[in-house]
């Protein structure tokens, strides 16, 4: 016979499962809390799941926080497994909960194709993670790869690729040098926004970009990098 305990551990567990897969956000939002305030490596496979498919921004932050809160060794795996799913919501949520964990044995799986994602939010996702697992010897090679992604998308797009690159200190500083003479008018913006930004936060991204933008088209990013 089952013990009492182990049974009832079994079918509080089987209710959290059924509320994690509700109709109502709410009630998910909390079975995911409940199941990550008291965490069972058994339920891993159910979190990573969920997050390809849970519609609501805030219970895929809890599913993620959830899944920080189980072993490394056991999430890492299924959520680099994950970045090869055609769906780009498992893409973007593995990628997301793997810069939260931000255990460095992940690093290998952000691969170029990820970091070029068709997907914005997968290559913006993609962008966060690789800056935070980037081993230091290798982050200039990940700043020249970020800057084939200059002038991308809107401008939440080039905000989120500005801030990658400046996360990456000095590493991108020669990247961005060279970038400021392609023969794209957006990209030397993009890249003289970036340095601008490096050198002052606080002057704000439209400014930035501006300001570059209409130095790029004067041609002074290339004599004069302080000029963007």
């Amino acid at each position: 016979m089952v013990p009492i305990d182990s049974a009832h551990r079994h079918s509080q567990g089987q209710h959290l499962l059924d509320a994690l897969a509700g109709g109502n956000a709410s009630t998910r939002l909390k079975a995911a809390l409940m199941i990550g305030t008291y965490p069972e490596p058994g339920l891993v496979d159910v979190l990573v799941a969920r997050c390809a498919i849970e519609p609501d921004f805030f219970v895929r932050d809890m599913l993620t926080w959830a899944l920080t809160r189980l072993p490394p060794t056991i999430t890492v795996p299924k959520l680099c497994g994950e970045l090869r799913s055609a769906c780009a919501q498992a893409r973007s949520q593995a990628l997301h909960t793997l810069s939260k964990i931000a255990d460095p044995s992940a690093w290998p799986a952000i691969t170029p194709s990820l970091l070029r994602d068709a997907d914005d939010e997968v290559a913006r996702s993609a962008w966060r993670a690789a800056v935070v697992l980037v081993p230091d010897e290798e982050q200039q090679a990940l700043a020249a790869e970020l800057a084939t992604q200059l002038s991308r998308g809107d401008r939440e797009m080039r905000l989120s690729l500005s801030r990658a690159l400046i996360a990456l200190g000095d590493a991108a500083e020669p990247i961005l040098h060279t970038a400021m003479a392609h023969h794209s008018l957006t990209v030397r913006a993009h890249a003289g926004a970036t340095q601008r930004l490096r050198r002052d936060p606080d002057v704000g991204f439209d400014r930035a970009f501006d300001e570059a933008r209409r130095a790029a088209a004067l041609g002074l990013c290339q004599e004069d990098p302080a000029a963007c």
